[in-house]
């Protein structure tokens, strides 16, 4: 019998680099001219950043040297989401950053369709916020790696366990 091979897709996003991030963007807002005498607060829960700002321009501003330093950190920018900015106490402005960890089930579902919609001699099975796929064949699971990275699931996909 031949011996079969496996790897997962997954969604993972490393929470010490996003919170190093977040320091270097307080420690540069500090630092910075144009934000001198202007209230900006960062603050993290679990997935949520909160960003509040004085005005909108200031908001945006944060915002990209959030995401610069996601990027120099290697913190995946399609994992986050952006709500609209809202009006908050005191005559400031709040948004939410949300970062998705896992694959959510919609998306399992459509990248195992894709999967098999392009009749690759693979088996695939949704495993909680992951995806396992196996063949008897490395090539055809390169096949398949390659395949998923043309495509735009609007999430980062890691592929691990590739054995």
């Amino acid at each position: 019998m031949a011996e079969e091979h496996s790897f997962d897709i997954v969604s993972k996003v490393d929470f010490q680099e996003v919170e190093n991030a977040l320091s270097q963007t307080r420690k540069e807002i500090g630092q910075r001219y144009d934000f001198k005498s202007t209230r900006v607060e960062i603050t993290r829960e679990k997935e949520k950043i909160t960003v509040v700002t004085e005005n909108e321009f200031k908001l945006h501003a944060v915002i990209d040297i959030i995401q610069n330093r996601f990027v120099k950190r290697a913190v995946p920018l399609k994992n986050i989401q952006y709500s609209k900015p809202e009006a908050a106490f005191g005559g400031t402005i709040r948004q939410v950053l949300t970062i998705t960890t896992g694959i959510p089930l919609e998306k399992s579902k459509e990248i195992v369709k894709d999967v098999k919609d392009k009749k690759f001699k693979v088996q695939s099975s949704m495993q909680g916020d992951q995806i396992r796929v196996w063949s008897k064949s490395k090539d055809e699971l390169q096949k398949v790696i390659q395949f998923l990275r043309e495509k735009d699931y609007g999430l980062e996909l890691q592929f691990a366990n590739y054995r």
